[in-house]
C-alpha cells in the first residue's frame, strides 16, 4: 500500500499469501501433481492412492515451487472427482496447502468442480476464446465469482496462436472482453501466448521460441497489469528422455523470457539448472536454436544430444542376455523388439560369417522363426510382432549395401534383397485410402519369412497387375475398407483372368466377406481367390499356396466350400421376407408433429473449427477400437487387466500414451472440422429437402427399410426425423433444422510417416495412424456433444461422462453417408458441398468417395428425439427403381452404388 491506495497487485493465496509485485521473481509452478506431466503421480491417482500422491505435491512444494499445478485429464479417470479428491486431501497438509493452487483442466466441468473446494485465492488455468466469445464470457464470469484469476490460452474460433501476431492480437481481444466486459480486475489476468515445441526437425517450428518473447515483450507493453505464464516443459519435448539438454533448454529459453517479461511457468521446480553454470557449449547450442540464429542449429544440438545420451546410459535393467553369443543377441532382440543394440550385433555377425546375406538367412531368420512360431501359438500379440519387424528391418537396412556390393557375384540378380519365402504384392484398391489392417498383414508376412511389395493405397487394378508381373510376384493381396471397392476387387479379379494370370488372389479388408469373395469375386478368376479374415491368417494361408504340394488340394477344399456358399446364397429360401415400398411407407415412424416444436439452433449456418485443441480432443477417445485395430480384443479397460493379453495390451497402451502427447506436445497432426445447421423439411417420404446458406434447395435422398416388420415395428427411414412441410418455415414459424459435419485429424501426418518409413519403423507409423483415427473419432464425438449444447443448444443442460458419449446416452445421432441408416455414398458430394467441406478442413473425396486423410469423419446431425442409428438392409427392385428416378441416374448407376443393398 503507497500513501493509503492498495496497488493493483496479482494477490494469491493458499494458507499464506502471494504476492506478485513489479520486483518479484519468476514464479515457479510445480508441474508433477499433472496425470499428462508425471507417469508416478498419473498412475498413483488411477489406482486411487491418493494419499500417495501427496508425496509429489510435497516435494514439488521442497523443491521451490511457489504455486501447484493440478490436472486430472486422463481418459480413464473420472476427472472432477478425482480433482476433488486429491484437492480436499491436499487442503488438509498445511506444509502443501500453504501455497496457491493452479486448477488446470480442458473440461471446464473440472475446473467449476475444483473451484467448490480450494481455499485461498487460487488460479484457473485456462479459459479461451476457442468456443467463441459468448462461452469464453460465460467461463470467466464463472471464475470472478469464485475470486480466481484466470490464466487465458492464446486460443480462439481458429484455433492455437502459433505466430507473433496472432498470440498478440488474441491476447488483446481477451483483454478487452475480460476488463471492459466482464469486469475482470486486469491483474488477474494471465496469458499464456503458447510455448511450443522448438528444435523438432520442422523449420515451421524453428521460430516458436522468438515468438513467444518477442509477444511476450509486447502484451506487458500494451497490457501491463497483465501477467505472462506457459508451460516451459513443452519448449524442449523433442528432446524427451535426454534430461541434461532439456534442463539446458529450459534454463536458456526462461534467461530471454524473463528478461521479456515472462513472470511465471509451469516447471519442475527441481530441474532448474542455473543460466551461467549450463556447460558452455550447451549452453551455445541452446541458445541457438532458442533464439533461431543458425539454420543448423536443430542438427548441432542433436548431434550434442546424442553424445550426452551415450555418457549418461544407467539403465537398470537386466542387460544378462548381452553375454550370449552373437546369434542368441540377435534373437532376444528380435524376440523383444530391442533396437538398442542392432547396428553393433549386427556388424559382428557380418563380421563373423562369410557373407552378408548368411547373416538373414541364419540368425535374423531363426529368430524371425520363433516369433511366428510364439505369434501363431498365440504366445505373442500383434503388437510385439510389429516391433520384431522393426528391430529386423534395421538390421536388413545395416546389411543391404554389402549385399548390394556382391549381388552381381553371390546373389544372381536377387535385387540385395534377403532371399524369401516368397514374394508377395499387396496394395488398397482404387478410391480407397484405408490400409491399416494390410499394413499389419504386411508386417506379419515380412516377420514370417515373406517378401512384400506394398504399393500403398488408391492403387488401380492395371499397376498392380503390371507390378506383379514385373516383380515376379508370388501372391497378389488386395484390401478396401469401404463398399465401392468390393466392386473394385471384383474388376481386379476379371482384369487377372483377362490377362491370363495364374496368381492366387488373397481378399481383405472391413467390408470383405467370405461369402461375397464366393459370390462376387471367385467366379470372375480361375486360379485361387482366398478371402483372408485376419493377419493371424495371412501366414498359414500364403505357406500354403507357395507349398506346391498343399497348393492344389487346398484350393481344391476352398473351391468346394466356395460354389457350396455361392449354391446355399442363390437356392437359400428366404428366411427374411420384404414388403413393397408403398407398404414400407405406410408403416413409416409414426411421429405426432403436431405436438412437437423441433428445436431452433442458436447459431445457424456453417462454422468452422480449424488447429483446434489436441489436448481436449483426446479426452474423448474411446481406446476399445484402438485394440481391436491391433487384433486384441476386449473391453476397455478391463483388457489392461486381462489374464492372457493385460501385459502387452497395457504395453500398447503406454506406448500409445507416450505417442500421443508427443503428438499433441509437437503438433504432429493439426485438426480441422466444420459443421453446418440448416433448415431442413422432408416430403412425407425418403427425401429431406435442407436450404443452403445462399437459400438454394438441395434434395437428399434417404432410402427406406423393406424388410417385413414385426406389428408394432415401422420401416425406418432417416427422413421420419425430418417434420414434414411443402418448404421452408415462413417468417415466424417452426421449421425443423438438419446438421452436416466434417471432421479430420490427419492432415500433417505424411511426413511423419515417411520418416517412420525411412527408419524401418512399422510399429511407430501403424501406432500414428491408429491414433490419428481415434482422434478423429474422438473429435467428431466433442464436436456432436458442442453443438447439442451449444451451437444448436437442444441440449444445453447436458451432462454426461466419455463412458456415457461413446455408449451414445444422448438425444440425436449423427449418421454417415456410406454406413448402415444411409448407405448410398454419393450423398457425400452434397454434404460437402452444403459446407465447404474441402476448403473449410482440406479433407477431399476420392473418385470412390473414401475420405483423405483417412483419418477423417463426416455425416448429418439429427436432433430428433426419437431419431435413431438402424441399417436399412436390403431394398427391393421397387425402391432402387424409385431411387434412381430421384437421383436422375440410369439403373444402371442405381445399381453400381446399391448393389451390396439389393435383394438379389
Amino acid at each position: 500500500m503507497q500513501d493509503g491506495i492498495i496497488q493493483p497487485f496479482l494477490r494469491l493465496s493458499g494458507l499464506e499469501p502471494l504476492t506478485v509485485r513489479p520486483e518479484t521473481n519468476f514464479i515457479n509452478i510445480g508441474e508433477r501433481t499433472n496425470v499428462t506431466g508425471s507417469k508416478k503421480f498419473a498412475r498413483l491417482i488411477r489406482e486411487e492412492k491418493f494419499e500417495e500422491a501427496l508425496s509429489i505435491a510435497r516435494q514439488q512444494v521442497e523443491n521451490g515451487a511457489q504455486v501447484l499445478d493440478v490436472n486430472m485429464d486422463d481418459a480413464l479417470l473420472d476427472g472432477e472427482k478425482a480433482m476433488v479428491t486429491f484437492l480436499n486431501l491436499l487442503q488438509a497438509e498445511p506444509d502443501i496447502a500453504r501455497i496457491p493452487v493452479m486448477i488446470d483442466s480442458s473440461k471446464f466441468s473440472i475446473i467449476e468442480a475444483g473451484l467448490q473446494c480450494v481455499q485461498g485465492k487460487c488460479i484457473v488455468n485456462s479459459i479461451s476464446m476457442k468456443e467463441g466469445e459468448d462461452r469464453f464470457r460465460e467461463q470467466a464470469a464463472v471464475c470472478l465469482s469464485y475470486g480466481a484469476a484466470v490464466v487465458v490460452m492464446a486460443f480462439d474460433e481458429a484455433g492455437q496462436a502459433d505466430t507473433l501476431e496472432r498470440r498478440v492480437s488474441i491476447c488483446e481481444r481477451a483483454y478487452r472482453i475480460l476488463t471492459e466486459e466482464v469486469g475482470f480486475p486486469a491483474q488477474d489476468i494471465i496469458f499464456d501466448p503458447n510455448v511450443f515445441p522448438i528444435a523438432t526437425g520442422i523449420e515451421a517450428h524453428d521460430n516458436y521460441a522468438v515468438d513467444f518473447i518477442a509477444a511476450t515483450r509486447i502484451i506487458k507493453e500494451k497490457m501491463p497489469l497483465a501477467k505472462i505464464s506457459g508451460g516451459v516443459s513443452n519448449i524442449s519435448f523433442s528432446f524427451r528422455g535426454n534430461e541434461v539438454v532439456r534442463e539446458a533448454i529450459h534454463s536458456v529459453f526462461l534467461y530471454h523470457a524473463i528478461a521479456a517479461g515472462m513472470d511465471m511457468g509451469i516447471v519442475n521446480a527441481g530441474q532448474l539448472k542455473i543460466y551461467d553454470e549450463i556447460d558452455p557449449g550447451l549452453r551455445e547450442l541452446c541458445e541457438d536454436v532458442v533464439q533461431n540464429r543458425r539454420t543448423d542449429a536443430t542438427e548441432r544440438l542433436l548431434a550434442f544430444a546424442e553424445t550426452v545420451k551415450a555418457k549418461g546410459k544407467t539403465a537398470e535393467k537386466d542387460e544378462s542376455w548381452r553375454k550370449g553369443t552373437v546369434e542368441e543377441r540377435l534373437s532376444h532382440a528380435l524376440v523383444n523388439g530391442i533396437t538398442d543394440y542392432i547396428e553393433a550385433d549386427t556388424e559382428e555377425a557380418r563380421q563373423q560369417y562369410p557373407r552378408p546375406l548368411d547373416v538373414i538367412e541364419g540368425p535374423l531368420m531363426a529368430g524371425m522363426n520363433i516369433v511366428g512360431d510364439l505369434f501363431g501359438s498365440g504366445k505373442m500379440f500383434l503388437p510385439q510382432v510389429v516391433k520384431s519387424a522393426r528391430v529386423m528391418k534395421k538390421s536388413v537396412a545395416i546389411l543391404t549395401p554389402y549385399i548390394e556390393a556382391e549381388k552381381e557375384k553371390l546373389m544372381a540378380g536377387n535385387g540385395g534383397v534377403a532371399t524369401s519365402n516368397g514374394k508377395i504384392l499387396m496394395a488398397t484398391v482404387k478410391g480407397d485410402v484405408h490400409d491399416i489392417g494390410k499394413n499389419i498383414v504386411g508386417v506379419v508376412l515380412g516377420c514370417n519369412g515373406y517378401e512384400v511389395i506394398d504399393l500403398g493405397v488408391m492403387v488401380p487394378a492395371e499397376k498392380i497387375l503390371q507390378t506383379a508381373v514385373e516383380e515376379k510376384a508370388d501372391i497378389i493381396g488386395v484390401s478396401g475398407l469401404i463398399t465401392p471397392s468390393l466392386d473394385e476387387m471384383v474388376h481386379v479379379a476379371r482384369e487377372m483372368k483377362r490377362r491370363g494370370m495364374t496368381l492366387p488372389l488373397m481378399i481383405g479388408g472391413a467390408t470383405t466377406s467370405r461369402t461375397h469373395t464366393a459370390v462376387k469375386i471367385a467366379p470372375e478368376y480361375d486360379h485361387g481367390v482366398i478371402h483372408v479374415l485376419d493377419a493371424s491368417r495371412s501366414v498359414t494361408t500364403a505357406s500354403t499356396l507357395l507349398n506346391e504340394d498343399n497348393k492344389t488340394p487346398f484350393l481344391q477344399k476352398i473351391g468346394e466350400e466356395y460354389r457350396q456358399l455361392r449354391e446355399n446364397f442363390n437356392n437359400k429360401k428366404p428366411v427374411k421376407q420384404y414388403i413393397s415400398l408403398e407398404a414400407a411407407r405406410e408403416n413409416k415412424v409414426p411421429i405426432n408433429w403436431n405436438g412437437y416444436t423441433p428445436p431452433a439452433p442458436a447459431h445457424a449456418g456453417v462454422r468452422a473449427l480449424q488447429d483446434y485443441d489436441l489436448r481436449e480432443i483426446s479426452g474423448y477417445i474411446d481406446w476399445q477400437p484402438f485394440f481391436i485395430a491391433w487384433e486384441l480384443h476386449g473391453k476397455f479397460p478391463a483388457i489392461l487387466s486381462d489374464a492372457v493379453v493385460g501385459a502387452e495390451a497395457t504395453r500398447l497402451y503406454n506406448d500409445a500414451q507416450e505417442m500421443l502427447q508427443r503428438i499433441i506436445a509437437e503438433k504432429w497432426l493439426r485438426a480441422n472440422a466444420v459443421f453446418g445447421l440448416f433448415p431442413a423439411w422432408s416430403n412425407g417420404a425418403e427425401t429431406v429437402y435442407v436450404q443452403d446458406t445462399d437459400g438454394r434447395t438441395v434434395a437428399l435422398e434417404f432410402l427406406r427399410q423393406q424388410i417385413k416388420k414385426a406389428p408394432g415395428q415401422p420401416n425406418l427411414c432417416l427422413a421420419d426425423f425430418i417434420r414434414p412441410a411443402d418448404g421452408p418455415p415462413a417468417a415466424g414459424e417452426a421449421g425443423d433444422t438438419l446438421g452436416a459435419f466434417a471432421v479430420t485429424t490427419g492432415l500433417g501426418i505424411e511426413p511423419w510417416l515417411e520418416k517412420f518409413k525411412a527408419e524401418h519403423d512399422d510399429y511407430s507409423s501403424i501406432m500414428l495412424k491408429a491414433l490419428a483415427d481415434r482422434l478423429a473419432e474422438a473429435f467428431t464425438e466433442l464436436l456432436h456433444e458442442k453443438v447439442r449444447k451449444s451451437y444448436w443448444g437442444y441440449a444445453a443442460a447436458e451432462q454426461l461422462g466419455n463412458d456415457d458419449l461413446i455408449r451414445e446416452q444422448y438425444r440425436g445421432i449423427r449418421p454417415a453417408p456410406g454406413y448402415p441408416a444411409c448407405p448410398e455414398h454419393t450423398e457425400k458430394y452434397k454434404l460437402f458441398d452444403l459446407i465447404q467441406a474441402t476448403g473449410h478442413t482440406g479433407i477431399t473425396l476420392t473418385e470412390s468417395l473414401a475420405m483423405y486423410p483417412a483419418s477423417s469423419v463426416s455425416g448429418w446431425y439429427f436432433s430428433h428425439p426419437e431419431s435413431k442409428y438402424f441399417g436399412v438392409g436390403k431394398i427391393e427392385k421397387d425402391q432402387l427403381e424409385d431411387y434412381a428416378a430421384r437421383k436422375g441416374w440410369s439403373l444402371e448407376e442405381a445399381e453400381k452404388w446399391l448393389r451390396p443393398n439389393l435383394n438379389e
